[in-house]
């Protein structure tokens, strides 16, 4: 009783809260879907989910889940290579209970085993890939003219090299708003308006899709040549009834349970939405002038929730969202409450409003994910991973290139195994230290070995040994490592006994002999 008083003890905070992040997640649940290549009722269904389901269920006060950019290039490869929207919905499915699987195991420390450089990556990767997909949108192309052909799979680049031949098909009237819709989000994220307290209950991407909106109906009786058409323009069903709303889901084809691509599709979503997730909600942790810890653990068993949900219904998987949280922070909010109120938003809107939905220009979408893609791949995120080291460029780079070349979860692999190499190479430099000070005694060399001391520095450890000039007494002291591997016991036993030959005598300190 004490926790649903504490829920609904700031409905005055959490309701206009509730409000702000509805008006922000209306545009980029209708955005994300349509970059996703999925019907864009199953981004709204999406964010019903995320809102009511999960933001119930969470552990967070101020996280909110809905479909996210990062998953964009996941869904759009998997509904193309499964064949079917349906087949898909399988794969959500299957991801959400391996999400529970995750929860019930503990597995929410695993953010912390991903590399910054790598997840800096990711992003970035997403970022370019957003902005290539939103390109042809922007530009007016509909499926009517072949759409298909301009945002193809991510490693298909004859395709960018079709973006050369849009100017023979674009729409000028959809340039116009995309310039104009781009020029608006820049322009309210200018410090100066910032400021204005307007802008809290105001966002632009809401701003974009009244005044795309406005643009288009202008056109429509005045100037007939760029007025966007239907093929423009968002497509969603009106809701007449109960039964009609049922009628518009759509339901996974479980038959399809047996193929391995499904598998891989699920874990593959599994993986990235609960890293995603994980990182979300500690940044909206931080971001939290509370400073509460949300449960890891719990949102990975929420998201799983969800995502069966999702699966279950016809929408398109989700993760808690940092754009969305941030926004339901900034507003105000205190409790989960905000974000139960924003899906309860979404889901009357597609009841009450469709036929104002169906009014928003598809280009207006895109501009607004494309300064999404912008943000995430920014040319200052490059500067700053370069200044750190081409320990942390590298990794960066290639985990892009690897996106943007293959698809997400090789990136991730080629980025993680380009990290792995540095941390090999800085466990082969700092197995031991050497030390001589021919002021005591120029015969004798001192080297004292790291704390823990793995297989992995044995070949620094040999290398230092064979550097060793004959006549010289060596001292190898064990006296800080609390773990020395047998590789490396083995390595100095046998150093004993070849010393012998170069005249080198070896003593020991707390090193244990090989038997």
């Amino acid at each position: 009783m004490d926790s649903h008083k504490r829920i609904f003890s700031h409905l005055s905070s959490d309701l206009p809260a509730g409000l702000v992040v509805f008006l922000v997640a209306l545009p980029l649940c209708l955005g994300i879907a349509l970059s996703s290549g999925a019907p864009l009722f199953s981004g709204i269904i999406a964010g019903v989910v995320g809102g009511i389901v999960i933001g119930s269920l969470s552990g967070s006060h101020t996280a909110v889940s809905g479909p996210a950019a990062g998953l964009t290039v996941i869904v759009l490869n998997a509904i193309s290579d499964l064949g079917a929207f349906d087949i898909f919905l399988t794969a959500v499915v299957l991801a959400g209970i391996l999400q529970i699987l995750l929860g019930w195991l503990k597995a929410g420390i695993i953010g912390y085993y991903f590399p910054t450089s790598v997840i800096k990556g990711m992003l970035a990767g997403i970022g370019v890939i957003l902005i290539i997909k939103q390109i042809p949108y922007a530009f007016g192309v509909n499926e009517d003219a072949n759409l298909e052909k301009y945002i193809p799979f991510v490693n298909d680049w004859s395709a960018v090299m079709d973006l050369g031949n849009l100017s023979k098909e674009f729409e000028f009237g959809a340039i116009i708003i995309t310039l104009v819709s781009l020029a608006i989000l820049l322009f309210w994220d200018r410090p100066i308006i910032k400021k204005q307290k307007f802008v809290k209950f105001i966002p632009g991407p809401l701003v974009v899709v009244i005044i795309g909106v406005a643009i288009n109906k202008f056109f429509k009786f005045f100037v007939p040549k760029l007025y966007i058409d239907a093929s423009g323009k968002v497509v969603l069903p009106e809701i007449e009834s109960f039964g009609h709303l049922v009628g518009q889901l759509t339901f996974p084809q479980f038959s399809a349970i047996t193929n391995p691509d499904v598998w891989l599709v699920a874990f593959t979503i599994a993986i990235i939405a609960s890293l995603e997730t994980l990182l979300s909600l500690e940044a909206g942790d931080k971001l939290d002038p509370y400073k509460r810890v949300s449960p890891p653990n719990r949102e990975l068993f929420s998201q799983g929730i969800g995502n069966v949900i999702n699966g279950l219904i016809g929408g398109i998987p989700v993760t808690a969202v940092i754009v969305r949280t941030s926004a339901n922070i900034t507003s105000g909010a205190r409790t989960k409450t905000s974000a139960v109120f924003h899906g309860i938003l979404l889901f009357a809107s597609v009841l009450l409003i469709p036929g104002l939905l169906n009014l928003i220009p598809l280009a207006s979408l895109a501009a607004i994910l494309l300064l999404i893609g912008y943000k995430l791949a920014k040319f200052s995120l490059f500067k700053s991973q370069a200044r750190l080291g081409m320990d942390q460029f590298l990794p960066f780079v290639t985990t892009i290139l690897g996106i943007v070349i293959f698809d997400l979860l090789i990136g991730i692999g080629i980025g993680m195994g380009v990290a792995i190499v540095y941390i090999l190479m800085r466990n082969f430099q700092n197995s031991h230290f050497y030390e001589e000070r021919p002021e005591k005694d120029p015969n004798t060399i001192h080297i004292v070995l790291s704390e823990e001391v793995s297989f992995l520095n044995k070949g620094a450890l040999i290398q230092a040994l064979d550097d060793i000039a004959p006549g010289k007494h060596v001292i190898i002291d064990g006296s800080n490592s609390k773990v020395i591997d047998y590789d490396v016991l083995e390595v100095i036993a046998n150093y004993k006994i070849s010393a012998k030959e170069k005249e080198i005598e070896v003593d020991t300190i707390k090193i244990k002999s090989v038997t």
